[in-house]
């Protein structure tokens, strides 16, 4: 064999360095670089996440156990699941997004982006509520494809011993009727107010705490309607007022307007709107003792007004105080646990 430099052809030849950028040499394969990123992408923003996010998937995951389950029960289970898929990415998507932008702040100071993205990474809870409170319209007869009002109705008459709903129809009048809705409707602005007084003080651990309390109370009345198809006597008992419809004012013709277009037939056991305000009076107990006492008469007149406004059983607001404090009580221990408070400087 031929010598060139005192060395073998094939000797030089296994010296020689393979040339940069060879394929022998790179990295990895593209696939695999992608999916490496895609999956630090993603343990990024599951670290983004905190309390709130860790109920909310736990909620999503058992309901799409539940649909899967009982497929058979349900129009479209599949759309329903990839439903709940899409959510819990959009969520993860947001925290991540909020984490990029909170990092770049610290890095370059703060910006536009970085406030628009707060503001919705701490507001998003709102919509999820409601998101979750409509789709139980498609997922209340999940399990049982009846009612089961007529037990609740019995369950009021033992504890009273008249049909609560149709007794205090007996007291309607138009100021009465003005006054119940206004109380009524408040229950959207509890969990506002005190979440706006705690996140305009920038009390991080406060804000997502109540928020935490909603999600978990909200989450056992959401499986416990599933499972319990209640219509609320608005429907089981129609024909039987001595009015077709409460008369008011403004107030009265708003809460009638809503109702027609976004009345959810079912899952009025246990009550969401007494749920959602104990929970959020429990909140202002723990972390704003002032506004708690604001929000206590308000909530004790509108469990009254679930019963006077044809929505809900007596026993509806029962379920809605109990769901309400293990919430709080819950969503209390969860928020005790490291990483709970994903999002914003905690403020003690």
């Amino acid at each position: 064999m031929s010598k060139l430099g005192g060395l073998h052809l094939s000797e030089r030849a296994a010296a020689r360095p393979w040339p940069i950028g060879a394929p022998r040499e790179r990295e990895a394969p593209r696939k695999d670089i992608l999916m490496a990123a895609a999956k630090g992408e993603l343990t990024a923003a599951w670290k983004a996440c905190g309390a709130f996010e860790w109920a909310a998937f736990h909620y999503l995951a058992l309901s799409s156990v539940l649909i899967t389950v009982f497929s058979r029960n349900l129009a479209h289970p599949g759309r329903l699941v990839a439903t709940q898929f899409a959510l819990a990415a959009g969520i993860l998507l947001l925290c991540g997004i909020y984490a990029r932008a909170e990092m770049r702040a610290g890095a370059n100071g703060s910006f536009f982006m970085f406030r628009f993205w707060h503001f919705w990474r701490h507001w998003y809870p709102h919509l999820f509520f409601l998101f979750c409170f409509e789709e139980m319209a498609r997922l209340v007869h999940m399990v049982f494809p009846g009612w089961f009002d007529a037990r609740l109705i019995a369950a009021d008459m033992w504890i009273t011993g008249v049909n609560p709903v149709l007794w205090i129809q007996r007291f309607t009048n138009p100021p009465l009727n003005e006054f119940m809705q206004f109380i009524y409707t408040s229950y959207f602005t509890y969990l506002l107010i005190l979440g706006g007084i705690l996140y305009f003080r920038k009390d991080w651990k406060g804000y997502w705490s109540v928020m935490t309390y909603s999600m978990v109370g909200y989450q056992i009345g959401y499986v416990i309607a599933a499972c319990f198809p209640i219509q609320s006597p608005w429907f089981q008992l129609a024909g039987q007022w001595p009015t077709a419809a409460l008369d008011g004012g403004p107030i009265t013709a708003l809460i009638n307007f809503i109702e027609h277009y976004g009345r959810v037939r079912g899952a009025a056991f246990p009550s969401q709107h007494v749920c959602g305000a104990v929970a959020a009076v429990w909140g202002a107990w723990a972390h704003r003792r002032r506004v708690f006492w604001v929000f206590l008469p308000m909530v004790f007149f509108m469990c009254i007004s679930t019963v006077y406004g044809r929505y809900h059983y007596m026993v509806d607001s029962f379920g809605g105080i109990t769901t309400g404090t293990i919430g709080y009580w819950l969503g209390g221990k969860l928020m005790n646990r490291d990483g709970a408070v994903a999002a914003g400087e905690v403020k003690n």
